[in-house]
């Protein structure tokens, strides 16, 4: 496979994911994904989207949850 960004050789590996969410700071340090060996691009295969999505969904309604019984 080719690095969209570089066109350098990818390879199986794990690489970080961050997102920030409802004024929360989320880090996975280890997701299965396509690794550039040249500039570390890291690309995500849909299963692994999928999984990120998911839970990304159960934080908002939990600190959705969080935020109405606090008010």
């Amino acid at each position: 496979m080719e690095c969209y960004h570089c066109k350098g050789n990818m390879i199986r590996a794990e690489a970080p994911f961050s997102a920030d969410r409802n004024g929360y700071h989320i880090t996975w340090e280890s997701i299965p994904a396509w690794v550039c060996t040249q500039c570390g691009e890291a690309f995500f295969e849909d299963n692994e989207v999928n999984h990120i999505q998911t839970a990304l969904q159960q934080v908002d309604r939990e600190t959705q949850a969080f935020s109405l019984k606090a008010a």
